[in-house]
């Protein structure tokens, strides 16, 4: 079993930057990919941005590209999401999941995940 537990949301304006982190506990990662999702108010959940646990691969919807930065932290168990250049439409509850390593390339797809966090929110206004 997987714990995933977000924080870092918040209200911030246009232009600014936030730094949401997903803190994982219970089995080893090493073999999941890990995934960050988002669902804004009245629509369904969307990807966002996806790697691997272990190694480089990145994988980010075209919305986000160049402004925001999935890394991870192995000695703390963290994934984080980096967002530069918020847009009043990056609104929405964003969530962290994790994915089996052999489903990574489903790692758009809300469904192919195995474990979810309970959401943080994220709020930019104009």
């Amino acid at each position: 079993q997987v714990q995933l537990v977000e924080s870092g949301g918040g209200l911030v304006q246009a232009g600014d930057s936030l730094m949401l982190s997903c803190a994982a506990s219970g089995r080893t990662l090493r073999t999941y990919g890990m995934g960050w999702f988002r669902q804004p108010p009245g629509k369904e959940r969307a990807f966002v941005a996806a790697r691997l646990w272990s190694g480089f691969t990145t994988y980010y919807t075209d919305s986000v590209k160049g402004r925001f930065t999935i890394s991870r932290d192995n000695a703390k168990n963290t994934v984080y999401l980096q967002m530069n250049s918020l847009k009043p439409e990056d609104t929405a509850v964003y969530y962290c999941a994790a994915i089996k390593g052999s489903s990574w390339n489903l790692a758009n797809n809300p469904a192919s995940y195995d474990y979810w966090g309970q959401g943080t929110q994220v709020t930019v206004s104009s």
